[in-house]
């Protein structure tokens, strides 16, 4: 998997940032943002256009919107279950991070969606999240489901056309997005922010929110 991750993640990051990139020049033309001092990179000031409404099934087989989920702060990260080490790895980060916030009386919570709809069910996403960290939520859906969320966030994601291993792996975007329920998107983190960082970041844009 290792391999896998280098060859594409570079590529994937570039298309990611890029786009990132002129969402911010679009959007911050006559725009305040009050979030500007929490912000270390200027990627990411083009909140109103990264996210939006989705339906998706969650872990427990329920139909869910995003304002069903995103109720009160979020780590949102796109992946899949079957994935051998760079999920578990950045799941685990962001588990990490929520439980620092926590620490410092910050509600947050950290969400996963699954890139890979036809071996991620419900089910198996429960017993995945749940040994992540108690509050993580899965979400899932029909292929056409994810392609459209997919979209919404700007990522990327690849499932092979016609897997003849059932072990296949799927070529993602690593970010995790940080949403507020009243602003939606407002930043994003890479895969070699550290909890503590992200705890740290985190904070800074949720009392932003609350000022």
């Amino acid at each position: 998997m290792a391999v896998s991750v280098r060859s594409y993640s570079i590529a994937a990051t570039s298309v990611v940032a890029i786009a990132l990139i002129a969402i911010y020049s679009i959007s911050r033309n006559g725009v305040v943002d009050q979030f500007s001092d929490c912000r270390t990179t200027r990627m990411a000031a083009g909140g109103t256009v990264i996210g939006g409404t989705f339906t998706l099934t969650d872990e427990n087989g329920q139909s869910v919107t995003d304002k069903d989920i995103i109720t009160k702060p979020t780590l949102l990260y796109f992946g899949y279950t079957f994935c051998p080490d760079v999920c578990p790895m950045d799941t685990a980060r962001n588990a990490e991070a929520v439980d620092a916030l926590e620490e410092q009386g910050y509600d947050v919570t950290p969400v996963i969606i699954s890139v890979d709809p036809t071996r991620d069910t419900p089910e198996v996403l429960k017993e995945w999240t749940d040994y992540i960290h108690p509050r993580m939520i899965g979400l899932t859906g029909t292929p056409d489901q994810i392609a459209d969320v997919a979209k919404t966030y700007r990522t990327y994601y690849k499932v092979p056309e016609s897997p003849e291993d059932e072990y296949y792996l799927v070529d993602h975007a690593t970010h995790t997005y940080l949403m507020l329920p009243d602003h939606g998107f407002v930043e994003f983190f890479s895969r070699d922010t550290t909890p503590e960082v992200i705890a740290e970041r985190a904070a800074c844009f949720i009392d932003a929110a609350a000022s």
